[in-house]
């Protein structure tokens, strides 16, 4: 570990740079929940589809976090790092370039997979670099980072979006590319490298099981639940994807070579209850943009920049609270306080969705947002710091890998689930069905001007109204799957102090 520590002087100094790139990727997984009209407008597309941009960027992400955490052993975090920072940049001005919503879900997928490359490396880095006494901190500065990233995400697109155009949600990571990538080659030590054979099996059969997984649900609902392709069910890719990955697990118990996942990791109980409460979180924090910007675009007729403002409460107490919680990491309760982020996050979501309509004023919204501003604050640095702690170096790569892989498992599944979600809801409060939300606001916006402007003055108020309860009963799917985390977290065990690893 002491070899380690020396390769640089300063580790805070790599973490800044590290996080720099760390918060770009993570801006782009919630950013594009803002420009969702204006793209579908631009590029003639329905809701489905520029949900998959999302959905593929995700997709894209989270598929090879398994091995890209193993990458990182074998050929040294920060040039893993590195190649996949210059991936995601360039692959960033490609999407912003795009003129058909095709072209933007090839683009967005080139970009995941750079992301992919990027995540676990900065975890990996903080776990060798840092001593463990000091290790919580740094990890609580890695999860406000993080926390603060999806929040900002949907409050930039929007500024981005009606000052400049969609297209910049993309082009602005250019210059953040670059400058992060120069901080990463001067302040990023090169570490000590380990041999490894990689699971090439493993990789295949957890790709095919998280991609039959989203792809049915996210189809689910348009086809009513029958034929996707010719004579194939959903209910028989869904099940596919389980076998997949049923079959993936029993393969990495099964196989005496080395194994993409380690099933050693989940005999650390603190580990497998922070896996479990990270994708409720990364679930719920996916899943809850989509509903609230399209309510406040839609049915109050907000611009994007408006829209997204609403949750500016949320990153400001957000960005507040994360140095606070931070400090307490290291020697707090982790129980207490990610029981205070995620129950306040289920609580906030219930009341959004409880509270949503056709004339719900901003003084209303501000109390529940503010609630989620508690949330991140104490939920994503207790959670990140008590998953890795008590890990032993040599599995480092691998626990980052699959410690991100089911945050980023939970995004996946909270973009598509939310949208059939709102298909649902949709169909049930305004009487028929829609097929998509697109085709919900294009009928929420008859006998008005433009349907996609958001509401106007000619909108039916029975309308909007259906489309305001849809929108926040939505809010209550994530909303109930954090009460899953939190349960989880109550049984957190206080980590054992550790003189090295």
């Amino acid at each position: 570990m002491s070899s380690q520590q020396n390769a640089v002087s300063n580790p805070w100094r790599a973490l800044w740079a590290l996080c720099l790139g760390f918060f770009m990727i993570l801006v782009d997984s919630t950013i594009v929940s803002v420009a969702i009209r204006e793209i579908m407008d631009s590029l003639d597309a329905d809701i489905n589809a520029v949900i998959w941009a999302t959905s593929a960027y995700l997709l894209a992400y989270v598929v090879p976090l398994l091995i890209t955490g193993r990458l990182g052993d074998r050929f040294g975090p920060k040039r893993v790092y590195l190649v996949g920072l210059v991936v995601f940049t360039a692959s960033s001005l490609w999407c912003g370039l795009t003129t058909t919503v095709a072209a933007l879900i090839v683009a967005r997928v080139v970009q995941g997979l750079g992301a992919s490359a990027m995540t676990p490396q900065t975890m990996a880095v903080i776990t060798r670099i840092f001593p463990p006494d000091r290790r919580g901190a740094a990890m609580g500065m890695w999860g406000a980072v993080a926390g603060v990233a999806t929040l900002v995400g949907p409050i930039l697109g929007g500024v981005l979006v009606d000052a400049l155009g969609w297209e910049w949600i993309f082009f602005i990571n250019v210059p953040v590319g670059i400058i992060a990538l120069v901080m990463a080659i001067w302040l990023v030590p090169r570490l000590e490298t380990h041999p490894h054979r990689f699971d090439w099996f493993g990789v295949v059969l957890s790709a095919g099981g998280m991609f039959l997984l989203v792809y049915g649900i996210q189809q689910a609902h348009g086809v009513n639940w029958g034929p996707l392709i010719g004579p194939v069910t959903v209910p028989f890719v869904l099940a596919g994807g389980v076998v997949f990955l049923i079959a993936f697990v029993l393969w990495q118990r099964a196989n005496r070579s080395e194994v993409l996942v380690p099933l050693s990791l989940f005999k650390d109980r603190n580990f497998t209850i922070a896996a479990i409460a990270m994708l409720t979180v990364g679930f719920g924090v996916t899943a809850m943009a989509f509903p609230l910007m399209l309510w406040a675009q839609t049915v109050l007729g907000y611009s994007p920049t408006q829209a997204a403002l609403l949750l500016a409460p949320m990153a400001i107490l957000s960005g507040v609270l994360a140095p606070f919680v931070g400090r307490l990491v290291d020697h707090g309760n982790p129980r207490l306080l990610a029981g205070i982020g995620l129950g306040s996050f289920s609580v906030a979501l219930f009341w959004l969705g409880a509270i949503l309509g056709a004339h719900t004023s901003l003084w209303e919204i501000i109390p529940p947002v503010l609630l989620l501003g508690v949330a991140n604050g104490f939920m994503w640095a207790p959670i990140s710091s008590t998953a890795t702690r008590n890990l032993p170096l040599h599995h480092a790569g691998a626990g980052s890998g699959v410690y991100n892989t089911v945050r980023q498992v939970g995004a996946v599944l909270g973009s598509a689930a939310i949208s059939v979600a709102m298909e649902s809801r949709l169909a049930a409060n305004i009487g028929s069905s829609s097929g998509a939300v697109g085709g919900a606001g294009a009928e929420a916006g008859a006998g008005s001007a433009e349907a996609t402007g958001g509401a106007s003055a000619g909108m039916p108020e029975a309308i909007a109204s259906g489309f305001a309860h849809a929108m926040g009963q939505s809010l209550w799917v994530p909303a109930g799957l954090v009460i899953v985390g939190f349960i989880a977290v109550m049984f957190f065990e206080r980590p054992k102090p550790r003189v090295h690893s």
